[in-house]
Formats: C-alpha cells, sequence, structure tokens
C-alpha cells in the first residue's frame, strides 16, 4: 500500500502525472481566458481526463484556480544591461508589468476574487500576496539606495505597487471607464509621480538637515 505521507504526484510514473496536472491546469487556464471560472470538474472535462483522476492533483476549485493563476518567476524586468537613472528603470519595469497584467487580466481578476475571499487559515497560497512586483520595482529603485533609506524605498515600492497593478486596471476600467491603453497610461503617470514626490521630500528633508 503507498506511503499516504506521499503526494500522489510524486509517487511512481511522476512523468506522466506531470503532464497529467498540466493538462488540467492549461485547459483551467484556457477556461479562464474566456472569462470563466472553471470547477475541477469542467477543467478536467475540458482536459478529456475523468473528474476522478482531476482530484487526485486538486482537491477543490481553489487549489485549481491558484494554480491556474500564471506564473511569473523573473526575479527582476530588468535588462541585463539596465539604466542608471531610476525614473527609466521604472519605466521599463512598468511597461512589461504592466504588459503581463493587461494579457493575464481574466486570470489575475479570478485571482483577485480568490485573494479577497481567502480562508481565514491562511493555507491558499495565494499568487496575489506573495509581492512579487514590489520586488521588481525596488530593483528599479535600486539606483536610490543612500539618497532614500531602505524603509523610504519600501514605502515608495509599496505606493507604486498600490497605483499599478490588477486592482487599480479592475477600478479605473470598471468603474474610472477608461480604455486598457488609458488606463495603463494613468498608472504609469501615478508611479512617476509617486517617485518624484518621494525624491523631493527625501532632497527637502537633506536640505534641512545641512548645518545653516
Amino acid at each position: 500500500m503507498m506511503d499516504m505521507s506521499i503526494p500522489y504526484i510524486e509517487s511512481g510514473r511522476t512523468q506522466q502525472k506531470l503532464r497529467t496536472r498540466d493538462a488540467v491546469i492549461d485547459a483551467a487556464r484556457a477556461l479562464v481566458a474566456r472569462g470563466l471560472t472553471p470547477t475541477v470538474e469542467e477543467a478536467a472535462a475540458a482536459a478529456s481526463i475523468s473528474r476522478t483522476t482531476a482530484y487526485r492533483y486538486f482537491r477543490n476549485q481553489r487549489e485549481l484556480l491558484v494554480a491556474a493563476h500564471p506564473q511569473i518567476g523573473a526575479r527582476s524586468l530588468l535588462p541585463d544591461d539596465p539604466p542608471d537613472d531610476p525614473a527609466e528603470r521604472l519605466e521599463i519595469v512598468l511597461d512589461e508589468y504592466l504588459r503581463m497584467t493587461v494579457e493575464n487580466e481574466p486570470a489575475l481578476r479570478t485571482a483577485f476574487v480568490l485573494s479577497v475571499d481567502a480562508d481565514r487559515d491562511g493555507q491558499a497560497e495565494l499568487v496575489l500576496r506573495r509581492g512579487r512586483a514590489i520586488g521588481w520595482i525596488e530593483s528599479a529603485l535600486e539606483p536610490l539606495r543612500g539618497r532614500l533609506s531602505a524603509k523610504d524605498i519600501g514605502r515608495l515600492a509599496r505606493a507604486i505597487r498600490a497605483s499599478a497593478g490588477v486592482e487599480s486596471l479592475i477600478w479605473l476600467c470598471d468603474i474610472g471607464g477608461l480604455s486598457r491603453q488609458d488606463a495603463v497610461k494613468l498608472m504609469k503617470w501615478s508611479a512617476h509621480a509617486l517617485l518624484q514626490a518621494a525624491i523631493a521630500d527625501a532632497d527637502r528633508k537633506r536640505s534641512m538637515r545641512r548645518p545653516r
């Protein structure tokens, strides 16, 4: 009898099981891209896999949808030889980050709903809570270290993330009535305004500390 402490996918015929799991995930992503929120049974049917088999990989709809969320593992969105200017670096990061946000909007909307409706025990691993975008933004702001404290850079990165992402996209398009293109322009404008304000504030504080 198989040791029940070993996850199903890690015991025997692992490559075949990985392919089966990936097929269910791909089917779920395709359904999400059509604006649907698939159940395990619906994703299994779309992948031509039995529901019994699908439930061996995903115990419920939440686990399936979390796995189907677009996985973006990049540690940085900057090129190998990025510019030194923080505003230019931020523009590069925002261009790529917001492009991915718009392209993956249906899946991100689903993940956002899951994030808002997450179980209080916190067992669901929700991608929107992993803070990848904050890390990308902080890497863009790296040249400001010394001019801004680590705490201020972290605060600025979070403020920029709050103004640019799927949550802002949803509000600007659904409530604000903007097109995706105009929403992206406004999110980038807000991010750069925050950057300029943070630099100006840091310079003002530095000038106040100088002996007169």
